[in-house]
């Protein structure tokens, strides 16, 4: 069987089962100090990596203000929100919100990259998404929706910071001389030093009266979840190509689905499989749709440099 298909099962399920864990995790530490374990056991597989093949250059520094936003947007606040949000909601129903990533990430480009216009196809994706997450909000129910409405908006949080990232980087860092092993060690690296400057450690060591929490955390958030999750995405991006790299985003709400149900007993309404169509059918216009070009007064000239992948 091909590697990148099976790097791609893997990463799925990976990042499916990452809500169970938080969720484990929670009972015992704080959601600051959940994130600050997994972003420490999760770069150190990565600097090692990146330290063995000789990617990470001094002079790469002189982005540094660019890894410290991307370590924010796209590691210590985009985990932060999703650890308080698997804190307050069941891992199914976090996971399955989870699977709006994609519908922020192209709300933030459009807002946030000038030169780019959506088709109606992805608004009609943008749509479905939305309507998807408000069926498992339910606000309107209030407390009789069983849901809670704040933990749905740390789940929203955080995928607004992350989509935030992919706008971030694509229009400061695409040019950038730099390697996807390279940038991941900066950024994770500044974001455990950003996050470890204010986390209270106070009770850290709680978490260890609980193996399965333990190991949740250690094994499944931070080596796997994290440190290997980043190696399997880049390797998938490099033998299958980013588009198909990017349709792993269907697989964890399901994983998450089927792993809050099965193995922690977690009830499920068909409201929430119509939720959960909706954002996936959402992502699936969205990935399948292409923007416009932008409109000029002037006819477009000829470029003859190549664009930035």
């Amino acid at each position: 069987m091909n590697p990148s298909y099976l790097a791609f099962a893997l990463l799925g399920l990976i990042w499916g089962s990452n809500f169970l864990f938080m969720r484990w995790a929670s009972v015992h530490i704080s959601a600051a100090q959940i994130v600050f374990l997994r972003v420490l056991f999760g770069f150190l597989p990565i600097l090692v990596v990146a330290l063995a093949t000789r990617s990470l250059r001094w002079r790469h520094l002189r982005h540094a203000h660019h890894f410290i936003v991307m370590s924010l947007l796209a590691t210590a606040v985009y985990y932060y929100a999703f650890a308080e949000g698997a804190a307050l909601l069941l891992s199914s129903v976090a996971g399955m919100l989870s699977g709006a990533i994609p519908l922020f990430s192209c709300v933030c480009a459009l807002v946030l990259l000038r030169d780019e216009r959506p088709t109606p196809r992805m608004m009609a994706g943008v749509a479905a998404g939305f309507a998807g997450v408000l069926m498992i909000a339910r606000p309107w129910a209030g407390v009789a929706g069983g849901v809670s409405l704040p933990g749905v908006l740390y789940m929203v949080a955080g995928s607004l910071s992350v989509g935030c990232s992919f706008a971030y980087a694509r229009r400061f860092l695409a040019k950038l001389d730099l390697s996807p092993l390279a940038l991941s060690t900066w950024q994770i690296g500044f974001a455990l030093v950003a996050i470890g400057a204010v986390t209270d450690f106070h009770g850290i060591t709680n978490i260890a009266s609980d193996a399965r929490a333990s190991a949740g955390l250690v094994l499944g958030l931070g080596l796997m979840g994290t440190g290997v999750a980043y190696m399997l995405y880049y390797f998938i991006v490099r033998r299958l190509g980013a588009m198909a790299a990017s349709s792993v985003t269907y697989i964890p709400p399901v994983i998450a689905l089927l792993i809050g149900v099965v193995f922690a007993g977690e009830p499920v309404r068909p409201t929430d499989l119509a939720a959960m169509a909706c954002i996936l059918g959402g992502v699936y216009l969205l990935q399948g749709g292409k923007l416009r070009p932008p409109v000029t007064d002037t006819p477009a000239q000829p470029r003859h440099t190549a664009r930035a992948r």
